[in-house]
């Protein structure tokens, strides 16, 4: 009964995190609306991954802006 204690709350961690997941860029159109650009695998910097425009490209945006 203990346990339950402790998984109540990891349990909210991970349905918090979950429900910001889908503000992400999810395909080409959006990620440049939002004045990003899909590179394969990895960025350049300043660039960092900030969604998926499909399998194997990522969605790239400036690291300051």
């Amino acid at each position: 009964m203990k346990i339950l204690f402790l998984l109540f709350p990891l349990i909210l961690l991970l349905v918090q995190g979950a429900a910001g997941s889908s503000l992400e860029p999810t395909n080409k159109e959006q990620c440049q609306r939002e004045n990003g650009y899909c590179g394969f695998l990895k960025c350049r910097f300043p660039f960092v991954i900030k969604g998926k425009c499909s399998r194997f490209f990522f969605c790239c945006k400036n690291l300051w802006g």
